[in-house]
């Protein structure tokens, strides 16, 4: 069973466990769940108005929500819910944002897609599976390649 958790839990999460954070690690997930509403919206928004509201194509449309949103997400997220990494640089820490970031919006974009042109289910249906699935992604991946020491 041991060797099934080190597989499934990243060592960063397992290491907070460990340490007895696990209230820590739980306001965690809340910051990060309100953040992700809020962008979540602002994607969602523009995603609409450029899609239903100017009629560009599902792609663009979907992409132009994402990075308006991502620029948002860094911003809250490296304030109010992931402590920053000593030693690395606010550059650095942006880049590494955005290289998470852009595989998220390619799961994104693959996953509204097939979802929306392959399946026929409407646009934000397709849109909503998308985020919950990159939503995951999002928080596994920031939390192993961004957090500091500290949770906040």
């Amino acid at each position: 069973m041991a060797k099934l958790a080190e597989f499934v839990i990243p060592a960063a999460l397992r290491r907070q466990l460990k340490a007895g954070t696990m209230q820590k690690l739980l306001a965690q997930i809340m910051k990060f769940g309100i953040v992700g509403v809020i962008a979540t919206v602002i994607d969602f928004g523009i995603m609409n108005l450029l899609h239903y509201g100017l009629g560009l194509n599902i792609l663009i449309a979907n992409t132009s929500g994402f990075i308006i949103s991502l620029i948002f997400n860094y911003l809250a997220s490296m304030k109010y819910v992931f402590a920053h990494k000593e030693g690395m640089s606010r550059r650095r820490e942006f880049i590494i944002f955005v290289v998470l970031s852009v595989i998220g919006l390619a799961l994104n974009d693959g996953i509204v897609l097939t979802l929306n042109a392959g399946l026929g289910l409407e646009a934000n249906i397709a849109k909503i599976c998308a985020t919950a699935l990159v939503m995951v992604y999002n928080f596994v991946t920031r939390k192993i390649f961004l957090e500091g020491d500290e949770t906040k």
